[in-house]
């Protein structure tokens, strides 16, 4: 009698036979491109069951995500909120830096251009007094800065050292109303004293007669007369010129070039000759005032 079913190939057998298909496809897989389109559609279908496989992840990040208590919510936000101003406040050191940089270059510049030897200054105070205007600045008699030196910015003299410390020294700047300097036109030579107004933006030339070739525009530099400012810096530049003829003088306004009371870092001229006992210049000389 025949069986019903007949016998198939031993486990051996077909070990072996799907050991050698296995090897098949990876050495076509590693030498032919053959396999590359089953594997791309392969992908394809496998794509919606590794979606299903990360559906619980997906859900239990969303839940935790509605979950989460109002003091949390509050606690992340004061959290930002700290991050926020504390990266504010580096970007505004950092624009603080980047304009000292600015400035200490533009002090390098203008002192390329001056003669005498100079020195770099901080200005670390300003007289509480608003009928004076007064600096103090970091340099003193130790770094060789002298009563009566002149001090300047990258745009023009400020004014110069009434009183020198050991360490520091006080500035009066040339828009105090008790500061005076000689100064000359640089179009013509024309000279002048221009006087304090106590108006940080302002100064005015005196005794200057109505028929003096002067006009609107003309750059004023310091004519070294006197003997305290060197000559040949920027001072101002005319801003008015009021003749009445029925005065004898012209009534003249200058703009200030120096930053007055925008510059940190200042330039003090530190190789000059002693002051003079007597000089038109002198804020503490009566008679420069008169």
């Amino acid at each position: 009698m025949k069986p019903l079913f007949t016998r198939g190939p031993s486990p051996e057998s077909r070990i072996v036979v799907l050991g050698l298909v296995a090897t098949a496809l990876i050495l076509i897989n590693l030498y032919t491109d053959w396999l590359d389109p089953a594997r791309e559609r392969l992908s394809s279908l496998a794509a919606p069951f590794y979606w299903i496989t990360d559906t619980p992840s997906r859900v239990g990040g969303w839940a935790g995500e509605q979950l989460r208590t109002r003091e949390e919510l509050l606690e992340e936000n004061s959290r930002l909120q700290h991050q926020v101003m504390l990266l504010e406040q580096q970007a505004q050191l950092l624009a603080a830096v980047r304009a000292e940089n600015t400035q200490l270059k533009e002090l390098m510049n203008s002192a390329e251009s001056v003669d005498q030897r100079v020195l770099v200054a901080q200005v670390i105070g300003v007289s509480p007094d608003p009928l004076e205007h007064v600096l103090i600045i970091d340099k003193g008699r130790s770094d060789g800065v002298q009563q009566g030196a002149a001090i300047m910015d990258a745009s023009g003299l400020l004014g110069q050292v009434i009183e020198a410390g050991d360490f520091s020294s006080r500035v009066v700047l040339i828009t105090d109303a008790n500061h005076a300097l000689p100064v000359q036109v640089l179009r013509n030579s024309v000279r002048a004293v221009a006087e304090g107004t106590g108006d940080l933006y302002r100064l005015k030339l005196r005794h200057l007669a109505n028929t003096s070739d002067i006009r609107e525009g003309d750059l004023l530099l310091s004519s070294g007369l006197g003997g305290r400012f060197p000559a040949g810096y920027p001072v101002g530049e005319v801003t008015s010129v009021s003749r009445d003829p029925g005065r004898a003088f012209a009534d003249v306004e200058v703009q200030p070039r120096g930053r007055m009371n925008r510059s940190r870092f200042v330039l003090a001229v530190i190789d000059v000759e002693p002051p003079l006992e007597e000089g038109i210049e002198s804020s503490a000389d009566p008679a420069a005032q008169d």
